[in-house]
């Protein structure tokens, strides 16, 4: 009997696949060697990240060398954030980003501009998507380095970012893209989407948590933000991490192969879950709803946002009513989910609030 809830939470986190667990079981035991070490025990263990750097680019469409390893996708942001900025300190001192961004693009932008350097943030309409007209105001030639994401991770909303990024290349500025929550998930190219950096994030598509990658166009000025040993190109020192960086490469290639078939299938199911919910549980506190349905493991916002019962910032930045926002639940799919979970999980919903409103209208 498995007594756990139905997770409903994967833009949180995503379990480990069995068979990304069985990849890098080897390289927590017989094959323990560091990379940078001459002898057979090293060689294999740099083969060994060498070939997942080669799955891990091949997810977005990148090359090999274009590929930097990181501890999460939080690193991976704040690399390409604080590293563009210390490599262009010049004329170019205006910084853009959206309102909807993680905590781990807006605070590095919040913190250089506090060091002085300007910073736009540009609004989103009803949907979250950011508005095209802002954009084309904001970005101008003293421009150095726009970020906007790719999908959000409280609604899902894809960003406007092939465009948005037209407008930084025709101003000279750079464009890096937040794809921790699409990356594995959905078709992901970063030339098609004119990324010159591009974050990932291994938790996010069945890889463990502790590792993630910066996709990095070549001759894209960057300066690392830590002092060490020259790994990774000089810019992440540390000893690779080989059995999350093996397990990253097999997540992207397991995430490639399945890619259309799981993306059919985790919209049918959640075109199914939306249509039994959308019209059954208005009127009722998110957190009250998910209190009263302990069998399901799920979130009114996003699981980086402090806690609290309040308006998420995202949420805030479309503008939504506060009794609607605060009504909000997140409910997020995965590779593992089932039918008979969604059917189970819209039940238990929809029982939690017929009680809640039975009894506050009682």
């Amino acid at each position: 009997m498995n007594d756990l809830p139905i997770y409903l939470d994967c833009n949180a986190t995503t379990p480990v696949d069995p068979l990304v667990a069985l990849a890098m079981q080897p390289w927590l035991g017989k094959h323990f060697g560091n990379p940078s070490s001459v002898h057979p025990y090293g060689k294999e263990a740099k083969a060994a990240v060498e070939t997942a750097r080669a799955e891990v680019a091949a997810l977005i469409g990148g090359r090999p060398g274009d590929m930097i390893f990181c501890g999460s996708a939080t690193e991976a942001n704040n690399l390409a954030i604080f590293g563009v900025a210390r490599a262009l300190r010049g004329d170019q001192r205006h910084l853009v980003t959206s309102a909807i961004e993680h905590p781990s693009v807006m605070q590095p932008m919040r913190w250089l501009e506090a060091e002085g350097w300007q910073l736009t943030v540009l609004p989103v309409d009803g949907t979250g998507r950011v508005r095209m007209e802002a954009a084309a105001q904001a970005i101008r030639r003293d421009t150095a380095l726009v970020s906007v994401m790719l999908a959000n991770n409280e609604t899902g909303t894809m960003q406007p970012v092939l465009e948005i990024a037209a407008l930084a290349h025709a101003h000279g500025a750079l464009m890096h893209v937040d794809a921790a929550q699409a990356a594995g998930k959905i078709p992901v190219d970063g030339n098609d989407l004119g990324a010159d950096l591009l974050t990932l994030a291994g938790h996010k598509f069945y890889a463990p948590k502790g590792v993630g990658a910066l996709y990095l166009r070549a001759g894209t000025p960057i300066l690392p933000i830590m002092a060490g040993a020259g790994h990774e190109r000089g810019l992440r020192p540390g000893t690779e991490n080989v059995p999350h960086i093996v397990a990253l490469g097999t997540a992207a290639r397991l995430a490639q192969e399945g890619l259309v078939r799981e993306a059919a299938r985790l919209q049918a199911l959640r075109d199914a879950l939306h249509e039994r919910l959308v019209i059954a549980i208005p009127g009722v506190a998110g957190w009250q709803l998910l209190a009263a349905t302990p069998e399901i493991a799920a979130s009114t916002g996003s699981a980086c946002h402090a806690g609290g019962q309040t308006v998420s910032d995202v949420l805030a930045a479309m503008s939504m009513p506060q009794e609607q926002a605060l009504g909000a639940l997140r409910l997020s799919l995965g590779r593992f989910t089932t039918e008979a979970e969604i059917d189970g999980a819209a039940n238990a919903l929809i029982n939690a609030w017929r009680g809640l409103t039975s009894t506050a209208g009682s």
